[in-house]
């Protein structure tokens, strides 16, 4: 049904040139306007001052002022952030920014129109220059600012340390970016037809390799990564991993130091088939209890056992295949360059996938909701998961704990939370963990 239905659309965008660029600014428009909308509905909930009773018994009185101190800071920064964001993309896309760059590129570097890969390279090498230098100053108010006033910005997270951070980001671009961009449009140019599915099976060996080459060659730029001590921690979770009713092929654990940075906590697994490992922050080891940090991971080993790691790298790998197949259709269409001023179509085909992303976004924003929908749903199962293991207390515990060490949102608006979050609001969480462990005692 889809590709007929795409068929009469291209047959009658054949006959009346499609307005790409109108349609496209006027999408951006409506979109930023109604998440601002959601923006300002979450806002203002921060301005309670009073803990709902429903938090009363879970979150001090301190802790909670504070939750909401903190909020209301990002989220006046956010709104700021996104409307000039909005009004810079706006701009770019009116004045015809990108055409500029791209016709500029072969004459400020002296090089040949034709040589495509050199031409694509220095073009996204100047857009993502001009980028970061209009990002740099939010980024470092964020940082140097927000986080510094809420305790989270930690003492040797320096402005050295930043730009230090700023440029290892910028040389890793560089020397994993290029290579592909190049892989990537020589595909495209050698797979005729059908490149869209060569690119998808480069796209996704790339995405397998940097699964295991992030936490083992990158993340160490950035943090001390070392083993996990011996301790009743480590034990604790050896054990955990090795129950008959998980049976996780855990290989080694890690701690790194988080700390460094930001007094957030985090941790997260990675590997493939029977070599995995976990990693812990420094911050989450010390903000938690061992049987909370255990029970934690029991939810985390949950979402491996349910097989929810595997169903949402299917899933993305079908929506990069869709997208692709797209991409495939749109690629020669001269009217799509022509509509956002681009007049040098040949040897184009960076720009192409570029122009392609501005037309893809509202099946962007559609899919997101519905990935957003589709995570909730598994962060609920990998709680009864856990408190099927018998940790229902502690992750309990652990989850307020994160909550508050966290300063998470702690009356959040229906509308926005479904919209942005990814998990479920706490309170949710825990009635659906009460239950869980009411049922399960009951069954016993």
């Amino acid at each position: 049904f889809f590709p007929f239905g795409f068929a009469l659309l291209s047959e009658a965008m054949a006959d009346a040139p499609f307005p790409y660029l109108q349609a496209t600014l006027a999408f951006s428009v409506a979109a930023y306007l109604f998440e601002s909308y959601l923006d300002l509905r979450q806002y203002k909930l921060y301005f309670v001052k009073e803990r709902p009773s429903n938090l009363r018994a879970l979150i001090s009185e301190k802790r909670f002022l504070r939750s909401q101190e903190y909020n209301a800071d990002k989220m006046r920064f956010r709104l700021i952030t996104n409307l000039f964001f909005e009004i810079e993309g706006t701009l770019c896309t009116l004045c015809f920014v990108y055409p500029f760059l791209w016709n500029g590129v072969p004459e400020w570097f002296g090089l040949d129109r034709s040589s495509e890969l050199k031409r694509s390279l220095l073009f996204q090498a100047v857009c993502m220059i001009l980028s970061k230098m209009s990002r740099i100053p939010f980024s470092l108010y964020s940082t140097f600012v927000i986080e510094d006033r809420h305790g989270f910005k930690s003492d040797e997270m320096t402005l050295g340390l930043y730009f230090s951070d700023l440029i290892k980001e910028l040389a890793l671009t560089a020397i994993i970016g290029a290579p592909l961009m190049c892989a990537f449009i020589s595909l495209i140019r050698w797979g005729g037809k059908w490149f869209y599915l060569y690119v998808w099976a480069f796209m996704l060996t790339v995405q397998f390799v940097m699964m295991f080459l992030y936490p083992t060659l990158i993340q160490p730029c950035f943090n001390k990564v070392e083993p996990l001590p011996e301790s009743p921690l480590k034990t604790a979770i050896e054990t955990l991993a090795s129950r008959k009713d998980i049976q996780f092929p855990l290989k080694k654990l890690y701690q790194i130091d988080g700390s460094k940075r930001s007094s957030h906590s985090n941790a997260y697994m990675y590997g493939f088939c029977n070599n995995k490992r976990i990693v812990l922050f420094d911050t989450l080891i010390r903000q938690s209890t061992e049987p909370e940090i255990v029970a934690v991971l029991a939810h985390e080993l949950g979402h491996w056992k349910l097989s929810h790691t595997l169903k949402n790298l299917v899933i993305g790998a079908l929506q990069m295949l869709a997208m692709l197949w797209l991409f495939s259709q749109f690629i020669g269409n001269e009217e799509l360059y022509r509509s956002f001023g681009f007049e040098d179509t040949e040897n184009a085909t960076i720009i192409g996938l570029m122009l392609f992303a501005s037309v893809y976004s509202p099946i962007a924003h559609a899919t997101g909701l519905l990935m957003t929908m589709w995570s909730r749903k598994c962060e609920f199962e990998a709680d009864e998961f856990a408190v099927n293991l018998g940790y229902a207390q502690y992750l309990r515990s652990g989850l307020i704990k994160l909550q508050e060490e966290n300063l998470g949102t702690m009356v959040p608006d229906w509308l926005y939370s479904s919209y942005h979050h990814s998990h479920p609001p706490l309170i949710q969480r825990l009635a659906a963990i009460d239950s869980g462990a009411k049922a399960l005692a009951k069954a016993a």
